[in-house]
């Protein structure tokens, strides 16, 4: 059996955009500012872009804050 290595994608689920949106809670200008602003990792194909789902989970993992 191989080894996954750094880098190997062949497991990763990808998601698009409106995905990560809906998946966020948020609007999609909203994620397409955090892949340009280099916030969250994403993967160029064709026009369009991909996030894997393990990037958006600890980009969420990294937001929480406790308020109060």
């Amino acid at each position: 059996m191989a080894e996954n290595t750094p880098g190997d994608m062949s497991e990763a689920h990808f998601l698009t955009i409106a995905e990560v949106a809906s998946k966020m809670r948020v609007s999609k200008m909203t994620v397409y500012r955090l892949v340009h602003g280099g916030e969250l990792p994403a993967v160029r194909v064709g026009r369009s872009f991909r996030v894997t789902e393990d990037d958006v989970n600890e980009y969420l993992r990294k937001s929480f804050y406790n308020a109060g």
